[in-house]
């Protein structure tokens, strides 16, 4: 999570919902596309960001394991012109260890023409390093990522 947040909110300490509040007044006063940096220690924050992004199409783009045992989660508000793309082919890979759904990418991504979308979701803990480091070395164009869910990664990959 190396991106710059447009704003940062450290609600270490409080319960849930206090994360949620939070995190849904300041999104709501951002433009479309910017960020927040959520910061929380309640166990509860991941699955009702989940939820909330869901129903609002705002987008957990990734959470982070902090040192001091607090979690860092990066929001984008709805409306941005990166939001997540059109994909003709969905592949669900949960459940499936790594390398296991490079390899399926792969074989899909072969059978469709170019410029056509692949949607992997995958709940691998190593697939977002794999898939991007995989994207870079020039297997296909990694057009978004995001964390759609407590451990699930979606990408969205775009045949050259």
């Amino acid at each position: 999570m190396s991106e710059l947040a447009t704003v940062t909110l450290d609600v270490s300490g409080l319960p849930c919902p206090a994360p949620l509040l939070g995190a849904k007044k300041l999104i709501d006063d951002l433009q479309p596309g910017q960020t927040l940096r959520l910061i929380s220690d309640c166990p509860g924050t991941a699955d009702d960001l989940f939820a909330w992004a869901k129903v609002t199409g705002n987008v957990v783009l990734g959470s982070q394991k902090q040192a001091d045992g607090k979690t860092a989660y990066l929001i984008q508000r709805a409306g941005s012109a990166s939001a997540t793309p059109m994909a003709h082919v969905t592949l669900d890979m949960r459940g499936v260890s790594c390398p296991g759904p490079i390899v399926q990418a792969k074989k899909l991504l072969d059978g469709m023409k170019a410029g056509e979308v692949l949607q992997l979701v995958s709940d691998c803990p190593g697939s977002a390093d794999d898939i991007t480091s995989w994207a870079r070395a020039g297997a296909a164009d990694l057009v978004f990522s995001h964390e759609s869910g407590r451990g699930v990664h979606e990408f969205y990959l775009r045949r050259k």
